[in-house]
């Protein structure tokens, strides 16, 4: 289910792309995470409220603006279906095209016979459980930082983060939870900090109570996310952070 989440959260990205103002930093294509409704979510596509989301619970796309809500299951369907009955929403909706057009390349690929499948809602349970966790741990980051910075999930790396001058200083930190990859088989909490627009080798950093450093390649921190609660993130995130004053 993680690989077909992933895929599918590309379809919001597509709507930032098609109907939003590009940004340089890519930040059009960015989501939301509705920890009440477990629902990935676009910026604000109109005046209207309309906005393209992503249903963990029921494993389906929504339409949602003012006048109401229009849902898409995905199980069973394939790509071409998806692509039909966006095309058909934006232009009901806003008058406008949608283009599935993406300017970055994914992992694994999808073609207008792939099929979604629901083939695990325990599995998709994990995943909405793992997001709600990440977005509560970094609010909470936030607060006790004094600071407010965007909690975004980026479609590309489907990684939920934040990127702040936490501290106050010249570093700015990137934060959150990633998809597994090279660096764990499994979801894992990341920090990494940055000066001057290079990244900080945290060879020096003294030895965390969770997690552990790492220097090759990726220069950071990682915990995986295994039965990981939001107080042990919060635990974690501090603790790295403090390291980059």
């Amino acid at each position: 289910m993680k690989e077909q989440m992933h895929l599918a959260a590309q379809y919001l990205a597509a709507a930032g792309i098609s109907f939003l103002d590009k940004k340089a930093d890519d930040s059009h294509t960015n989501l939301g995470f509705n920890i009440k409704n477990g629902t990935l979510e676009t910026h604000v596509l109109s005046e209207n409220g309309d906005q393209l989301c992503l249903n963990y619970n029921d494993f389906s796309l929504q339409w949602k603006s003012k006048t109401g809500t229009v849902s898409f299951d995905l199980d069973g369907a394939t790509h071409q279906d998806v692509l039909s009955w966006l095309a058909d929403t934006s232009k009901a909706h806003l008058g406008k095209e949608y283009r599935y057009n993406l300017h970055y390349d994914l992992p694994y690929s999808i073609n207008n016979s792939y099929v979604f499948q629901l083939k695990s809602t325990e599995e998709l349970q994990e995943l909405v459980q793992l997001r709600t966790m990440a977005q509560l741990s970094l609010e909470q980051i936030n607060k006790d930082f004094g600071k407010n910075a965007d909690i975004r999930i980026w479609p590309h790396h489907f990684d939920t983060g934040i990127y702040s001058q936490l501290l106050n200083n010249d570093i700015y930190l990137g934060l959150g939870l990633a998809i597994p990859d090279s660096l764990s088989d499994y979801h894992y909490l990341y920090i990494s900090g940055y000066k001057e627009n290079n990244t900080i080798n945290p060879s020096h950093f003294s030895p965390l109570k969770k997690g552990e450093w790492k220097t090759d390649g990726f220069k950071g921190a990682i915990l995986p996310a295994l039965n990981v609660t939001e107080a042990n993130a919060v635990d974690f995130f501090k603790e790295a952070i403090n390291q980059y004053k």
